[in-house]
This record gives structure tokens, C-alpha cells and sequence, in this order.
């Protein structure tokens, strides 16, 4: 088959790649030249895909890239992976998806299949993308088979891959839902097929709805726990040992990624539209939304206790990922905590191993190397993202003062004061 995929981000490319592994022609379409001329020459920008693959790809001619959406005219299925992030009003922002549609609507032809894999709401493939394609009297379910198949990326994941995480995918109308499945099955190791387009969209928004209730629920166990002066990991790790009817999550400084702390707002945005308010959805975000206050706070009581100001004081952040072993920045609660910290007069700088540049408020820090000397002259050190490659001995070993928000140290001799989320 001919294949496309428009959109050649961290879901795009990963899949694009896959295609072409399983014997397709793999075309990417972008509105980004960068990246288009990049996927050309083979070379690679996103951390799950295989670099030496996608050079041999690409080189052997079964994966190429363009800006040109003429091509959709000769392709067989085309895939959308475009981003949808939220307004500042918490709104959802489908623009992509929105612009996607209209450049593909031209080249609409007989047969192709056309999937969305964007995160957005209930609704959106049946009231938008059929409602548009069908107004040139082509009929979704017989002219053209259209579907939704979310996304499930979890960057950094030794494990999960795209080819071997299960693939959910649902139509517009049964023959599109099969149709759909068909040609994934030639794709993925496992294609789940629901009853609707409806129900597939609702299903990625119950996965990342699930996760932010749970961390919000743990994080606010850990201000509990703080209230109480107990320690809300040993809390944990304690009710872990429970086999049966518990899952353990775990507190840290806020949400971060593309996914979790914007996902359930596209649930609440659609069911404010039926005049119904999703409770725990907003007091999670709420809880979670807090938590880089709650580190600053704990930052602000310990340098108290050594009788030191924020103001003037040298603050080390190490980690500014969203999370641990990914180059991934976006929505990481570090720029948070870095922009309130230096908004109380603290001197910031970072170390990250997997992040040379980190830009805050619109100026650029740069990662610092993580020497003894570094570590003496500071004086906080804040462990906002636990990266593997990270040497706490060292940390533990030089700071005076170290605020651990994930926990990294527990099993590090400290010789300095150490103070737990």
C-alpha cells in the first residue's frame, strides 16, 4: 500500500517509520521544511525511533517526506497526527486537525481510509472530518473509510513501542471500523476494534483521565502527609504490599508532557457543552496545577531553616524533563518552579544531561555540568526530575541542602540535610 502520515512529530514519525518496516510505501507530510529535509537525508529529531532504521529507510527509498499534500491523491490511507493543545481559556485547540482536513478534502478519492490520531473530543471525527468529506456527496462507510485511533505514545518506554502497543480503532460507520483495522493489522501486533470513532476518542480520554485522577489523589496524600509529618513514600511503599485492589502512583512536582495535564480538559470542555460538570477531572487539575507552588514552599521553609533568604540564594534544579530518561520538555512543571523561584529573587541554574537548553519565560538557560564545585556552591540543590544518568552519590555526597521531590535520593547516603516531597 501507499501510506501517509501528515504531522511528523513524536507520534507521526514513530509511526511513519513502522509503515515503511512493514513494507509500505511511507510518505510524511509537514507543514515544517526542517523536518521534512531531515526525514529525507535520514536524519533523526525524535528519541523513540531508531536512527540507524530510519537512515536505511529513507536512504532505501521506502520513506520519504514532503510538504506537498498532492500526494494524498495517490496514497491508499493517510494517517493525522497533528497536535492539539488547549487555549490559555483551557479550551481545545483542534486548528491542526481543522487545516489538516481542509488540504486533505481535495485529494479525497474512492477507498482511501483516513485515520485520526490526535487526542481531542467525543464527537470530533463524526462532526467534523465525515461532515466535511461527505460534503462532495462521497459517503463515509462506502466511498471513503474514515476512523480514530489514539495515540499511545509513552516516550522513553523501554518496552512499549508503536508496534507493540495495542492499537484501539473505531469508524464512523462499521465498514469504515473494519476497513480501518484491516489495513493497521498489517501495522501493529494487536488492533483492538471498538463500535464507534466515538468510542475510541473516549477511551484515550479515560486512559490520561485516569492517570491525572490518580496522581492528583497521591499528590494530595503527600500534603497530607506533609500536614502530619509522616513520609508519604514510606506511605506508599507500605500499601503497595497490599496484592489486591491497589495500584500504586506516586506525588511529584506537578504534570508535565503533551498528555496528562491537557487530555482530560478536552472531556471536561465537551461535557460543559451538555451542562455537566467532570468534578474530579477539574479538582485534579486543580491539586496537580498546585504542586510547583507546593516545591516552592518546601524550597522557601528549607532555606528558612539555615537561615537563609530566597533572594539571593543559589538554586540548583536538576532535571528539567517532564519526566525521567526523556528529552521531553513541554509542560514540565520545572519552568514552573524556575520561573517563581527567580520571581523571588533566587539565582537558577540547572542541570540536565538530556537538556543542553531549557528557554523560561522567554530567556535561555543553558544545563550546567554537574561538578563537586557546583554542587558546594549552592545552596539548594532541587530534584525535580530523577534522570537516570544522574549522579545522586555525588549530590548526596556535596550539597548542603537538597529538596528531593521524586524520591531519588532514598537509598543515597546524604551528608548534607535532605528534605522530601
Amino acid at each position: 500500500m501507499k501510506c501517509g502520515v501528515i504531522g511528523l512529530g513524536y507520534v507521526g514519525l514513530p509511526l511513519l517509520v513502522e509503515i515503511a518496516k512493514r513494507g509500505h510505501e511511507a510518505v510524511g507530510i509537514d507543514v515544517d521544511a526542517s523536518k521534512v529535509e531531515s526525514v529525507n537525508s535520514g536524519q533523526n529529531y525524535i528519541e523513540d525511533v531508531d536512527s540507524n532504521e530510519l537512515a536505511s529507510l529513507a536512504a532505501g527509498g521506502s520513506l520519504r517526506a514532503t510538504t506537498d499534500w498532492s500526494v494524498i491523491a495517490g496514497l491508499d490511507a493517510i494517517s493525522i497526527c497533528v497536535p492539539t493543545p488547549l487555549r490559555k481559556t483551557k479550551d481545545p485547540d483542534i486548528s491542526f486537525i481543522v487545516s489538516a482536513v481542509e488540504h486533505i478534502s481535495p485529494h479525497m478519492h474512492p477507498g482511501i481510509i483516513v485515520i485520526l490520531e490526535s487526542t481531542t473530543y467525543p464527537g470530533t471525527t463524526d462532526e467534523l472530518l465525515r461532515t466535511e468529506f461527505e460534503k462532495s456527496g462521497q459517503q463515509a462507510g462506502r466511498d471513503f473509510y474514515l476512523a480514530f485511533s489514539p495515540e499511545r505514545v509513552d516516550p522513553g518506554n523501554p518496552v512499549y513501542k508503536t508496534r507493540n502497543t495495542p492499537k484501539i480503532i473505531g469508524g464512523v460507520t462499521r465498514a469504515c471500523g473494519l476497513k480501518a483495522a484491516e489495513y493497521y493489522q498489517t501495522i501493529f501486533d494487536q488492533v483492538v476494534l471498538v463500535s464507534s470513532s466515538r468510542c475510541a476518542e473516549m477511551v484515550k480520554l479515560l486512559e490520561n483521565t485516569f492517570r491525572s485522577v490518580n496522581i492528583g489523589l497521591v499528590n494530595e496524600v503527600a500534603l497530607m502527609c506533609n500536614k502530619l509529618d509522616l513520609d508519604v513514600w514510606e506511605v506508599i511503599d507500605a500499601a503497595a504490599t497490599k496484592p489486591f485492589g491497589f495500584m500504586p502512583f506516586y506525588p511529584g512536582p506537578g504534570l508535565g508532557g503533551h498528555c496528562i495535564p491537557i487530555d482530560p480538559h478536552y472531556l471536561a470542555w465537551k461535557l460543559k457543552s451538555l451542562n455537566y460538570t467532570a468534578r474530579f477531572i477539574e479538582l485534579a487539575s486543580e491539586v496537580n496545577g498546585a504542586m510547583p507552588e507546593f516545591v516552592v514552599s518546601k524550597i522557601v521553609r528549607a532555606l528558612n531553616d539555615e537561615t537563609k533568604a530566597v533572594k539571593g540564594s543559589r538554586i540548583l534544579i536538576i532535571g528539567v524533563a517532564y519526566k525521567p530518561n526523556v528529552t521531553d520538555i513541554r509542560e514540565s512543571p520545572a519552568a514552573d518552579i524556575i520561573a517563581l523561584l527567580e520571581g523571588m529573587g533566587a539565582e537558577v541554574s540547572y542541570h540536565d544531561p538530556l537538556v543542553p537548553e531549557f528557554d523560561e519565560g522567554g530567556h535561555q538557560l543553558t544545563s550546567q555540568p554537574l561538578h563537586e564545585q557546583t554542587l558546594q556552591e549552592a545552596d539548594c540543590v532541587v530534584i525535580v526530575t530523577n534522570h537516570a544518568a544522574v549522579d545522586y552519590a555525588m549530590i548526596g555526597r556535596c550539597a548542603r541542602l537538597v529538596v528531593d521531590t521524586r524520591n531519588a535520593m532514598r537509598s543515597v547516603e546524604v551528608a548534607g540535610r535532605l528534605v522530601r516531597l
